[in-house]
């Protein structure tokens, strides 16, 4: 019997932001390489942001690019603060940390290069108060 530490990752990545002002033009892009279309996966999205971040959430339009062309693209609300404007995520100093699961059991139909880009789909063209923004998949857990 083995035992893990933690999630075994397939994709972990992330991009800075610019300034720590994130803009309408400046999306995040990433790419994951599928090799095993029978796997389940856990989506979520890793952020970094200052207390000084004026909202309570951050709206993201995430695109899909699958491997034959075809493109899928939804919006997304991210909670970063409680309703009483505590932040949720691990905060020290200035600079606070958050990871939001999006999707699990996710699947991938086809082998091959998938695309994911992230944009910010707040209200305003200039976010300033995002310092990074990142993507993470893991292989979800099997049980028997």
């Amino acid at each position: 019997m083995t035992s893990s530490c933690g999630p075994r990752y397939v994709l972990r990545e992330s991009e800075e932001v610019k300034d720590g002002v994130w803009t309408y033009a400046d999306s995040a892009v990433f790419a994951l390489e599928v090799v095993d279309t029978s796997k389940r996966y856990a989506i979520a999205i890793a952020l970094q942001h200052t207390t000084g971040y004026a909202f309570q959430n951050l709206y993201l339009r995430i695109h899909t690019r699958f491997p034959n062309g075809q493109r899928l693209s939804q919006p997304i609300s991210l909670e970063l603060a409680g309703k009483a404007g505590n932040w949720l995520g691990k905060c020290r100093g200035k600079n606070c940390e958050i990871v939001i699961p999006i999707q699990e059991n996710a699947f991938f139909n086809a082998t091959g290069t998938h695309r994911f880009v992230l944009e910010q789909y707040m209200r305003t063209d200039s976010l300033p108060g995002i310092r990074e923004v990142g993507l993470h998949i893991y292989e979800m857990s099997t049980r028997k």
